[in-house]
């Protein structure tokens, strides 16, 4: 087995992306997710990388937008406020087809908020977070190494599909501290015959653009996209079940959730009830095929989260609205304890 390292999840990321071939990361600082760029701005330059503390938000995402045109690995994270300030670089990278890696270390909101955990940018996340008919991989860890290992899989997945991937996590991910492995493979060089790097006259140009003043060429360009994010969803959704081969009541979390409900689930099942867990790994590509067989043998679902309820939603269009879905949530900064989470389960259970 190899060797771990204590490491807050901030500095977790920030290694990962370094020790998979990342180069180039441009940030500015912003409360819950600093550490990821004051870690980027001591390692980058030992191993012939780029750091740059932009002026902006907007700047930074769209030095990820040149620097991603031109084939190199590239990555940018903020909190919430700042990933609202990216957006619109967001939806130009997808539109362009371009890969990045973005690092969102969620805080509450809605406007400034604090500087507390929340999961309340699920729908930012999954429904695009700009304008325009998009979707950007998104990947919602649940441990400290699981934050390493999701930020190898991003690039990986933003290379080969040639798609913005967001990093998913929360101010208590960020902040907190867990053993982790860094023995990790670093994925392999994708071809990028499309970058923007010089023809050395031996080629026609390349040129990276995300506007069409033609309607059926953009149609194209659109439909050609949706049938890659199917292609997605066919074979990169990805999922964990916990004790749900007899389970009658299903709960659903992510992130910091997960790991709250885990403790739920068990000392309900300590007092005879049938519960278990679906975790989405992928909140987009949504893992819409696991709940959906649970919906035939489980008579109700709880979806924990810390917001007003957004990934209910999806659970519920998962499941076609066969069971009743009800929710358990805490928002503001606060995070539901294994107690509320369990007197959810049991409630349920008496329906």
């Amino acid at each position: 087995m190899s060797e771990k390292v204590l490491m807050k999840g901030n500095e977790a990321i920030a290694e990962a992306a370094i020790l998979c071939g990342c180069r180039h990361y441009y940030g500015y600082p912003i409360t819950p997710q600093t550490e990821v760029a004051a870690y980027m701005a001591k390692r980058m330059p030992k191993v012939g990388g780029v750091f740059l503390q932009a002026e902006s938000e907007i700047a930074a995402v769209n030095m990820v937008i040149g620097t991603s045109a031109a084939g190199c690995r590239v990555m940018t994270s903020s909190s919430s406020p700042g990933i609202s300030l990216k957006s619109e670089g967001l939806s130009y990278m997808a539109g362009c087809d371009l890969p990045a890696l973005i690092v969102n270390v969620q805080r509450g909101g809605p406007g400034l908020g604090g500087i507390q955990p929340s999961q309340s940018d699920y729908f930012q996340a999954t429904r695009g977070g700009g304008h325009g008919d998009y979707h950007m991989i998104v990947l919602a860890p649940a441990s400290i190494q699981e934050m390493v290992d999701m930020t190898v899989k991003g690039f990986a997945l933003a290379d080969k599909y040639r798609m913005p991937c967001m990093l998913l996590a929360d101010g208590t991910m960020g902040q907190m501290m867990e053993p982790v492995s860094l023995d990790i493979t670093a994925p392999e060089t994708v071809e990028k015959p499309w970058a923007v790097t010089g023809t050395g006259c031996k080629r026609p140009h390349n040129v990276v653009n995300s506007l069409s003043l033609n309607s059926e060429e953009l149609e194209v360009w659109n439909f050609e996209r949706f049938k890659r994010y199917e292609t997605l969803a066919e074979n990169e959704t990805m999922y964990e079940e916990y004790c749900m081969d007899d389970a009658e009541i299903c709960v659903v979390a992510f992130g910091i959730a997960a790991r709250v409900s885990k403790n739920a689930i068990d000392a309900a099942r300590a007092q005879g009830v049938k519960v278990g867990m679906v975790r989405p790994i992928t909140l987009y590509p949504f893992p819409k095929a696991p709940l959906l067989k649970a919906a035939e043998h489980c008579k109700s679902f709880i979806s924990v989260e810390l917001s007003m309820g957004q990934m209910i939603e999806d659970v519920e269009l998962a499941i076609r609205c066969k069971r009743p879905v009800t929710l358990c949530n805490r928002v503001g900064g606060l995070i539901p304890t294994p107690e509320q989470v369990l007197a959810s389960i049991l409630k349920a259970n008496e329906m």
